[in-house]
């Protein structure tokens, strides 16, 4: 049996690579290939005397390189593509590429454009990654996870998905492994997450996107997305398998369709260490940026009236994170519910609206209460009605229709309260209720604004306003590092609220202009304090398995950094 091409092993003055791999073999492993950065005498003793240009680079100067053939390219999927090439040739100079210029990079490795390369997979040939599990094969889900080679403590995050929730496009089948592996790339660009500790999974029930069904070259199964005991079968075998395998792992859900969702996440929460972001991690960042705001404004979350257009998942999963926080300082949940008007499709949601949902149902308001708030022809409760008869102080929409906050709505809203939150936060940006530059104009500049996507500042009165963006990564990178370092047993609320109020506290939202949220930029920093604070809420909650006694130092010195590992050569 043919010994690893090489062994990593943490020493106290750094990583260490035991080289057993000579030639060719060293240059085509991604982990332990540093190109041109060997040195004269590496090369001699690795066999790769002759199979490099001569000069020796160091690691920065192989940063600028790339960069800059990175720039050159001509669009956003290839720029993906020449990123996701280049993790597959150099992983350290990948992600170093990427650290340094993370707010450039993130919406290509992840959202908008990883959505561009999902909807190409099966059109490309490419080098796979991930775990696929396929729901017409369920026993193969256990040896389909063992075959990655990993052992029970080499596991520290798990993230899959089942495709049918894609960003804005949908259900992709097969292809959503992207959105697996572009995840797991922030949360070591951000947050240190060892590369070499993380999986993707795509749980392959089929699709109903016709279009894939009927290309030839389409890689999932080629039948219609399984919806009955057999998809619940294979979720199950999924977290059964998983949890048995890798003990310590976090299984981070991604993706899922609405009504999956929130099912699968309330049946295993309890169960394991288990998280959802489209529905806890957008719930965080936007909690973070209503702590900011009501700051900034002089006010308290519990004295907040709050609009949610968009009663869906993601808005109904803000509210109820935002409610907990009211009840923590001091209503009661039957107050702070009450503070909520949540409008779906049909307008307010009322006891009457027909085909609520579980999860709707505490939000929906008396039909006695709303008499006479309708001002149309019919009975619906509009947005306009409701912002005019509620003098909400904040308004937050999730329901991807441009342009739903218009100038009346908004000076009505302002005519009532000197302060506004609004957040406008459906994705992309031809989606999103309202332009920070109209909420700015309409209010006169009192406006505290946050966005789903990102957008320039905005200038008036001599003041610059800088947009916060209310982007999942300012939270689940930090949440992932907390519960490694902490090897919390399970993911609670209380662990969700500090590193939405870790968030918060990086941002003073009361200078003028100011945003609501830390930038992009300052990922690092910012997961760094998100995971500090999730290790001593996991440990305050008894959830934490090993000791958190220093937590600033245990998070740094889990963060692993992109830097070229020590060789030590071993005998062949």
């Amino acid at each position: 049996m043919h010994p690893p091409p090489y062994e990593l092993m943490a020493t106290a003055d750094g990583v260490v690579a035991r080289i057993h791999a000579r030639g060719h073999a060293v240059l085509t492993s991604p982990t332990i290939n540093r190109g041109t950065a060997f040195t004269l005498e590496e090369r001699e003793a690795l066999g790769l005397t002759g199979l490099l240009p001569t000069a020796v680079s160091t690691l920065d100067g192989q940063v600028r390189r790339v960069y800059g053939q990175y720039r050159a390219q001509v669009d956003d999927l290839r720029r993906w593509v020449y990123l996701t090439n280049l993790r597959d040739r150099n992983e350290v100079l990948f992600y170093r590429l990427l650290c340094e210029h993370i707010e450039e990079m993130l919406p290509v490795v992840y959202t908008p454009t990883v959505g561009l390369a999902i909807e190409r997979f099966s059109y490309e040939f490419r080098r796979p990654h991930g775990v696929f599990l396929s729901v017409d094969r369920p026993g193969d889900v256990e040896a389909s996870l063992r075959n990655c080679g990993m052992s029970a403590q080499d596991v520290d995050l798990i993230v899959a998905t089942d495709s049918e929730g894609i960003l804005g496009i949908g259900d992709q089948g097969v292809g959503g492994i992207e959105i697996a592996i572009g995840k797991l790339s922030v949360y070591t660009a951000a947050a240190g997450i060892h590369p070499h500790r993380v999986l993707a999974v795509v749980l392959d029930t089929g699709t109903d996107n016709v279009a894939l069904l009927d290309e030839e070259t389409y890689l999932g199964a080629r039948h219609a997305r399984v919806r009955d005991q057999r998809y619940d079968d294979l979720i199950d075998a999924y977290v059964t398998a998983a949890t048995r395998l890798f003990p310590n792992a976090m299984l981070h859900w991604e993706d899922f369709a609405t009504g999956n969702a929130r099912r699968i996440l309330t049946k295993y929460v309890n169960q394991v260490c288990t998280f959802n972001d489209d529905l806890q991690g957008t719930a965080a960042v936007v909690l973070a940026a209503a702590l900011s705001a009501v700051r900034a404004a002089g006010t308290r979350i519990r004295d907040q009236r709050v609009v949610i257009y968009g009663a869906g998942t993601a808005g109904l999963g803000i509210a109820d994170m935002m409610l907990d926080a009211m009840i923590r300082e001091g209503l009661s949940r039957a107050e702070a519910t009450a503070r909520f008007y949540a409008l779906g499709s049909r307008g307010l949601l009322v006891d009457d609206t027909p085909n609520l949902r579980d999860f709707q149902l505490p939000y929906a308001r008396s039909t006695a209460e709303v008499a006479g708030w309708s001002t149309g022809a019919g009975t619906t409760v509009t947005l306009a009605d409701v912002v005019a008869a509620a003098r909400p102080t904040m308004l937050i929409g999730t329901s991807a229709q441009a342009g739903a906050f218009t100038e009346t709505i908004i000076r009505e809203m302002a005519a009532h309260t000197q302060r506004p939150i609004i957040m406008p936060l459906s994705n992309p940006t031809s989606k999103c209720e309202a332009r920070p530059e109209d909420l700015i104009r309409w209010t006169g500049g009192r406006a505290l604004v946050a966005t789903g996507s990102p957008f320039p500042p905005v200038v008036r009165g001599g003041i610059t306003h800088r947009i916060a963006q209310a982007n999942n990564a300012l939270v689940f990178p930090g949440l992932g590092l907390g519960v490694t370092v902490a090897r919390a047993r399970r993911i609670n609320q209380p662990m969700i609220a500090a590193a939405a109020d870790a968030v918060a506290r990086l941002s003073d939202a009361t200078a003028p202009g100011a945003p609501l949220l830390p930038p992009i930029a300052d990922l690092r920093t910012v997961s760094a304090a998100v995971a500090v604070a999730v290790a001593v809420a996991a440990a305050e909650q008894g959830l934490a398995q090993v000791p958190v006694k220093n937590p600033v130092r245990q998070v740094h010195q889990a963060m692993w950094q992109p830097e070229y590992p020590i060789i030590e050569l071993a005998g062949r």
